[in-house]
């Protein structure tokens, strides 16, 4: 049987999954009403965030042939989850970079692109989403041609071909005048274009994992791409890791479940050949990247590298007078084993397990966590909270390093559409965090801007972003690398509202904190001392009494009667609290609350250590 293995790359809500399930349900490998993105995140956002695997069979149009198995990865289109996408690169043999037809190229289109052209691979352009009212595919192939010569890619590489198509309606065509009603034209370009993966059947069995999976049966599980020969259930195997600076170790194992993909599903096989892409058990300790051999004598596979994280943060045990209220999990050792089992399958994921020196006797201990920007943390923090985990976390920082004896920070292209009338603002808001200009295009009434902006000037600047084009704008980013140091960055600084009591928050005192500020929370809700309730406009610190109620006499006054109107309360989620947190704050996650709290409760403590802090 033949085997082709593509991956399907594009920037974050172009269509990826809405074809590659447009393309199972044509080929029997999805049911109707069904969908690739199956965890609950996913389907609550609208994105990837975990890269999957699926398989259809295509009937070859000699009858006389058995059908090609065609193995389908759906990546990520985010750039937080950029090491998702790299990894799977190195399985397959081609993909299929998808572009919408009103948009064209954005950020992650070029991360993803560079990546496969840098390993060699001939990408399938498929231009979608062409029944939009703005779609213009002729411009979108230029603009997309444009991107492969700037990123350097080969003659062959550039002479790509190209696919049109409505991937929510499942149809594809070669060219844009022609009939179609299914995604025929794209399967037969696949078959056409991408190099057959088996053939290898008689060489010694090599294969490398590229992603992980866990059962709660079957323990861990690798996913893996079959180079060479056969793969056997039951067979004693060599497992060979080969670290980035080339250390080799080399241990033994035993596979005892071996599966294949059919549609979403996995099958369990006796054997699988050279091309395909299986699923393993029986190894408990594999990892990302590892070599699985029947002989000893086989050279590992080449090191899968993945680029670094660019930002840090804190993660503590919960110590407000609220802990351990909510969550199941609320100990330093089962948030420890939590980011432990994180590690094994978030590759972008980095964590330092020993606590800062002396961090001990000056407040709580932590586990410092490395990722690869804030949507990356808030992702792994709404998953540990809905496993029922308390734990509450830092201010997210970036990443400075030293290079040759100067400092060096990550930066970031940053792509904004935003309405004519609105680019102005946005230009000297980005101006102020140190980002320049490199681009700037209008069309329609849209303005685009290509700003080159260190990571420390974006963080924080969405929620400003979204009220400073009323909603209308959109921004996306992706990590150009570290370089030199930009210097202070000026950002609009917002104080904090601090209760400065317990109980429960009153509308009466809530109506006169809402004209200092935006609140966090309404009325009926319990508080503490030291929890951050709101923000002030003006950037001052307050203290305030949010259960004060109204004095009770028995004289009448006129306004005693007047109605209390509050407004609408700036609900926290984890990525709103993230942005908004300030250096000395907590942010305080639980199963059901996401509460904003300053690091030392009590007045008297923030002021003590304030002093501390300014003499050392």
């Amino acid at each position: 049987m033949e085997i082709r293995n593509i991956a399907i790359i594009a920037h974050v809500d172009h269509g990826k999954t809405k074809l590659t399930d447009s393309l199972m349900k044509q080929n029997g490998g999805l049911a109707e009403g069904a969908s690739m993105d199956s965890n609950d995140l996913e389907k609550e956002r609208g994105i990837t965030i975990y890269s999957k695997n699926t398989s259809i069979y295509y009937p070859s149009k000699d009858s006389g042939r058995p059908a090609t198995k065609i193995n389908i990865v759906d990546t990520p289109g985010h750039a937080d989850f950029g090491s998702e996408v790299e990894r799977v690169l190195r399985a397959i043999d081609s993909v299929l970079l998808l572009v919408d037809a009103v948009e064209g190229p954005m950020p992650q289109t070029r991360f993803v692109l560079k990546k496969s052209l840098e390993l060699g691979l001939k990408p399938i352009v498929v231009i979608n989403k062409i029944d939009k009212k703005a779609a213009d595919p002729h411009r979108t192939h230029e603009e997309v041609l444009d991107l492969f010569f700037e990123l350097g890619a080969t003659e062959e590489q550039a002479n790509f071909e190209t696919v049109y198509a409505i991937g929510r309606e499942g149809i594809a065509k070669r060219n844009l005048s022609d009939q179609s009603d299914n995604l025929n034209p794209l399967l037969d370009m696949i078959l056409e274009k991408v190099p057959s993966a088996s053939g290898r059947e008689k060489d010694k069995m090599s294969a490398q994992v590229f992603n992980l999976g866990y059962d709660n049966f079957l323990g861990r599980l690798a996913v893996a791409r079959i180079y060479s020969g056969e793969m056997i259930s039951g067979s004693k195997i060599f497992i060979k890791g080969l670290s980035a600076e080339a250390e080799e170790n080399t241990r033994s194992g035993k596979i005892t479940k071996l599966f294949s993909f059919e549609g979403i599903n996995r099958k369990e096989v006796e054997k699988a050949t050279s091309g395909d892409i299986v699923l393993l058990a029986g190894i408990p300790d594999i990892y990302i990247g590892e070599t699985i051999c029947q002989d000893e004598s086989v050279e590992p596979l080449p090191h899968i590298a993945i680029d670094e994280p660019t930002i840090s943060l804190n993660f503590l045990v919960n110590d407000s007078p609220f802990a351990g209220r909510e969550g199941k999990f609320v100990t330093s050792r089962q948030i420890k084993e939590r980011l432990e089992k994180e590690l094994e399958m978030n590759v972008g994921l980095k964590v330092d397990f020993s606590p800062a020196e002396g961090e001990g006797k000056l407040g709580p201990s932590f586990f410092k966590v490395y990722g690869r920007g804030e949507l990356h943390i808030a992702i792994l923090l709404e998953n540990m909270r809905r496993e029922g985990f308390e734990m509450q976390v830092s201010q997210p920082e970036v990443i400075i390093k030293e290079e040759n004896g100067q400092k060096m920070e990550p930066y970031e292209e940053l792509i904004i559409d935003v309405p004519n009338v609105s680019s102005g603002t946005v230009i000297e808001k980005i101006g102020k965090r140190r980002g320049i200009m490199k681009d700037m295009s209008e069309k329609e009434g849209i303005s685009r801007i290509v700003f080159e902006v260190p990571t420390r000037g974006i963080l924080g600047y969405r929620g400003e972003f979204i009220v400073d084009t009323k909603g209308e704008g959109i921004m996306s980013s992706r990590v150009l690398g570290f370089k030199e140091h930009a210097g202070e960055i000026k950002k609009k600084e917002y104080g904090s509202m601090t209760s400065m009591v317990s109980g429960k928050a009153v509308a009466f005192a809530l109506a006169n904190l809402q004209e200092r500020g935006i609140l966090y929370i309404g009325h009926g809700t319990e508080v503490y001392e030291g929890q951050v309730i709101g923000n002030v406009l003006k950037g001052t610190e307050m203290s305030v009494n949010p259960t004060k109620g109204k004095q009770l006499t028995n004289m009448r006054a006129s306004g005693t009667d007047e109605a209390t109107v509050l407004y609408p309360a700036f609900t926290l989620n984890i990525e709103r609290g993230l942005e908004v947190m300030n250096h000395d704050e907590y942010l305080e996650i639980t199963p059901k609350s996401v509460r904003l709290r300053k690091k030392y409760l009590t007045e008297l403590d923030r002021v003590r250590m304030s002093r501390i802090e300014n003499n050392t």
